[in-house]
């Protein structure tokens, strides 16, 4: 007999997850206690509540594999220097006068060839302190020209969040990656407007101190640093084009791997191997506890409940893509885990009501992003971070943030829902 669980219990269970996060407990275990919680409370039993968590943490482990892979490729562009090098290279060829779009610029595609957004940030960080400070910009404007940046870079890269939303919708990456290109433009213009309103308000302290010391790594080339990145896009890109299909798995360590022989560092290897493998860990283990909650709310009557209230408000019955990612990343404070819970557990909900794949996929991912920044998730705290921005000021960034991503959302949505 299938097991059903109450819309309370569902909700109850994420209630959980979602105290103990703000609480500090560690994420993958508040995810894993919550969906326990949830499936006890919605009347699952505790062998029915195992179960189904299972289930959920078994459907997401081909994304889990995907995942760890692409480590190859963010490790070799961290560790080389080729993604400090990408985005210095931007920013020299752009020019002093258009300092913040060329900050944003250069996290948006840091982060669209695969380095995780708050990596990008973090890679980025240096560079735009040190151009803060010449041209007298604050923290608050270089900060949010970098994380508009990396919100737009994120909803068109081969990252965990678009990996899981290939996968649960069905679709490829490629095509994902392709489909939200409109949005992120339009979220990468609307931050450089907040930035220079900002700027022009003085807002924040001029950058005085950049509290940091130059990178003494030895950078490679441009061009061979935009090797890798190019080799994994246009392997990813083979099937739309000329009907051959490499799967991520393949198409991202490989584009890693032919970086690196690009930069001659091939006895380094197996160092930026590991160091990906690093950085992809705490993603993979995340996501185990992401696909447990997911269980619990696939088995659970909160899809139906969630349409009945959007026919009962007549609101169109394809806004449950959006909203579902913009509510599970307001409880996750994650792209990737809200995505990931939104695409495995409403995708079915989605695609019944005659939403495309394509489609679906693309409005939760563009979705997730628009309340993935709040304070219980390590993003706010690792960009707050990577300036030397206190807590106080990085909150006042969080509107201006969230009305990036919505942005995103809502263009995604025209094209997707109405449009297409």
């Amino acid at each position: 007999m299938e097991v059903q669980i109450s819309t309370l219990g569902a909700l109850l269970g994420l209630a959980v997850a979602i105290i103990l996060i703000v609480k500090k407990v560690q994420p993958a275990y508040s995810l894993i206690l919550g969906a326990v919680v949830g499936g006890i409370v919605g009347g699952a039993g505790l062998t029915g509540t195992v179960d189904v968590m299972m289930s959920g943490a078994k459907d997401i482990m081909p994304a889990i594999l995907r995942i760890v892979t692409s480590g190859v490729l963010a490790g070799v562009l961290i560790k080389t220097g080729a993604a400090a090098k990408i985005a210095d290279q931007i920013i020299k060829t752009l020019g002093e006068k258009r300092t913040l779009f060329a900050l944003a610029l250069s996290t948006m595609i840091l982060t669209s060839v695969g380095v995780f957004v708050d990596v990008a940030v973090i890679t980025v960080a240096p560079i735009a302190l040190a151009i803060g400070k010449k041209l007298g910009h604050s923290r608050t404007v270089v900060l949010l020209a970098m994380i508009g940046g990396g919100k737009a870079g994120n909803i068109i890269s081969p990252n965990p969040n678009t990996i899981s939303a290939a996968e649960n919708f069905g679709v490829e990456l490629s095509a994902l990656m392709a489909a939200n290109i409109i949005p992120a433009i339009i979220g990468l213009i609307v931050t450089v407007i907040l930035a220079k309103m900002l700027s022009n308000k003085k807002v924040g302290n001029v950058i005085q101190d950049i509290g940091q010391n130059e990178n003494e790594l030895e950078l490679p080339s441009f061009l061979s640093s935009i090797v890798g990145p190019i080799v994994a896009i246009a392997l990813l890109a083979l099937r739309p084009i000329a009907g051959i299909a490499v799967d991520p798995l393949i198409a991202l360590p490989v584009g890693g791997l032919i970086g690196v022989l690009a930069m001659g560092k091939v006895n380094n290897l197996n160092d930026y191997m590991t160091f990906g493998l690093s950085k992809m860990m705490p993603v993979a283990v995340l996501l185990i506890g992401t696909g447990t909650v997911a269980g619990i709310i696939k088995a659970s009557t909160l899809q139906q409940t969630t349409i009945t209230l959007l026919d009962m408000m007549n609101m169109p019955e394809f806004l449950l893509a959006p909203i579902s990612g913009i509510l599970m990343s307001a409880a996750t404070a994650s792209t990737t885990a809200g995505t990931t819970i939104a695409s495995a557990t409403f995708a079915p909900a989605i695609l019944a009501v005659g939403i495309a794949p394509i489609s679906g996929a693309a409005m939760v991912h563009s979705g997730a992003t628009v309340l993935d920044h709040l304070p219980h998730g390590s993003f706010f705290h690792a960009t707050a971070g990577s300036v030397n921005m206190s807590i106080s000021d990085r909150l006042k960034l969080i509107p201006y943030e969230s009305l990036i991503g919505l942005s995103m959302t809502i263009v995604s949505t025209i094209i997707w829902g109405i449009i297409m």
